[in-house]
């Protein structure tokens, strides 16, 4: 007797079919599954048969074999488990399936027939919906993530057990009732900290808000102790929220990769961190499965890379592709994926080993050798690639002792989020939302300068020997402070403020 049940399986972010195949015959009690299984999936045998047991239903004493479909695909991971399991049932007439018999099945088995949660699951509900299918049996401890995804019946289960209720029962399956996102609702970024605390350092809080307003990259130099972390904290409480679409695209990225660790959605953009001894597949993503680096899970968010010189050159040269893309490709032998990384990055750094060089009031006891050397770690053609480049100098003790607070986060944000707004407008119909964005012929048709202002962008261009790059980084940060004053074409001083965002490489590299 045969029995098939529907489950998923991803590929990167993309869900695909697979068609769990239960076949029961009669023989000596046997045990086979095949469809390119890995460990976990061939060790869902002995899951699977103590959950039945413990469930209160009987192993068949025959020969099963289990098929997943397609074959040619790898199958990873214990999403089948349930799938495996109902279909034993099912081929063993103890179930039948009736109100689910084209229903999706996801979820990990414990030996005690507990259904416990799995990773991705937001992006395979998300296929299953695309694919017609009208109802997905997921883990309860799932439902908060899935339960966002609109038009397709959730069904949460804990345990095998109630599966077998549900089927049994005339009443209605108990459905999950759907979520309608809010901002706020899901999981928060940590360690954010409020503008209105940071004392002092208004020039650097001018080109943070700058950067927030349209996406801009950044790189913050200045010795310990000026701020340049803190700074780079209060970020994420000026960027605009998310939109429903990008929280989903967000959390599908996090589900696969195991972040949600409370479930949910993710409803505030990412802010990660990561140590400087990562590894380049730590940061961009990779290993055997092909997992989501930092790079991706900051997507929509920000990354910051704290003390930057002292991460690995080649791991900071596999930011390049990335922050000119806007995703990463990540091929191994059994499939090729690809990962949105769409982030703005944040980078702090000394000016030297010692941290004073620049310093009036601390003299740097560095050599320049060791100066150069240093500065030598960030490549030229990875410095093109941030926008603005901001010298952060020790606050005066008199900016420290002022009483009240500075100007708060909040504010700041209104203002950003109208520059943001008028952006979004902007391009609405090329299907991007910020400047940093900009590419190809969009300069010529939003970047519009007086004479004055070209005139001056062609002087700077000549004597500080810009690249390409560095020209079209330099109309876009433009075109962000033209925003900020709701100015349709961009002016003389924009052109002024985004070039002087650009002068502290020819001060530390020389103008490489």
């Amino acid at each position: 007797m045969l029995a098939r049940v529907l489950s998923c399986g991803l590929t990167g972010l993309m869900g695909y079919p697979v068609y769990v195949e239960v076949d029961n015959s009669p023989g000596l009690p046997y045990w086979e599954i095949v469809g390119l299984p890995d460990i976990a999936v061939k060790e869902s045998k002995e899951r699977v048969r103590s959950a039945i047991k413990n469930s209160g239903f009987t192993y068949p004493a025959s020969r099963i074999v289990v098929n997943l479909a397609p074959a040619d695909l790898r199958k990873e991971g214990p999403i089948y488990d349930l799938a495996i399991a109902i279909g034993i049932l099912a081929v063993s007439n103890q179930i039948l399936l009736g109100k689910l018999t084209d229903a999706l099945f996801l979820g990990e088995l414990s030996l005690n027939g507990e259904v416990r949660p799995v990773k991705g699951i937001l992006p395979m509900v998300i296929e299953a919906k695309a694919r017609g299918v009208k109802t997905v049996v997921i883990p309860y401890k799932n439902t908060k993530e899935a339960a966002y995804v609109k038009d397709i019946q959730i069904l949460p289960v804990r345990s095998l057990g109630e599966i077998a209720e549900c089927l049994g029962a005339n009443a209605p399956l108990p459905f999950a009732r759907h979520l309608e996102f809010k901002e706020g609702t899901g999981v928060r970024a940590q360690n954010r900290v409020d503008f209105k605390y940071i004392k002092g350092q208004d020039n650097a809080k001018r080109a943070m808000e700058i950067a927030a307003a349209g996406s801009h990259n950044i790189l913050l130099i200045g010795p310990p102790g000026s701020g340049k972390t803190m700074l780079a904290r209060a970020l994420p409480t000026i960027i605009p929220s998310l939109s429903f679409e990008e929280a989903l695209e967000i959390t599908k990225i996090h589900s696969v990769s195991g972040e949600l660790r409370s479930g949910g959605i993710v409803a505030a953009r990412p802010f990660r961190s990561p140590h400087h001894s990562a590894s380049t597949a730590a940061l961009t993503g990779g290993g055997t499965k092909a997992s989501p680096g930092e790079v991706s899970l900051a997507h929509g968010g920000v990354l910051f890379l704290d003390e930057l010189p002292e991460f690995k050159r080649e791991t900071l040269e596999a930011l390049r592709q990335p922050m000119e893309d806007g995703f990463v490709s990540i091929a191994r032998v059994h499939a090729k994926v690809r990962y949105p990384a769409r982030f703005m990055l944040v980078a702090s750094m000394n000016p030297c080993p010692c941290g004073n060089f620049g310093d009036p009031d601390n003299p740097c006891r560095c050599t320049p050798h060791e100066i150069s050397r240093y500065l030598s770690r960030i490549s030229s053609p990875l410095l093109d690639r941030i926008d603005m480049h901001i010298e952060v100098s020790r606050p005066r003790y008199a900016e420290l002792e002022k009483k009240g607070y500075e100007e708060s986060s909040r504010s700041i944000r209104d203002r950003v989020n109208k520059a943001r707004t008028a952006q979004k407008e902007r391009y609405e119909s090329l299907g991007i939302y910020s400047n940093s964005q900009l590419a190809g012929d969009m300069f010529d048709r939003y970047c519009q300068m007086d004479t004055a202002s070209a005139a001056l962008l062609r002087e700077a261009f000549t004597t500080m020997h810009m690249s390409a790059r560095s020209y079209r980084r330099i109309l876009m940060v433009a075109r962000t402070i033209a925003d900020m004053e709701a100015s349709e074409n961009i002016r003389e001083e924009h052109i002024a403020e985004a070039i002087q965002y650009r002068s502290l490489d020819r001060k530390y590299w020389g103008g490489r």
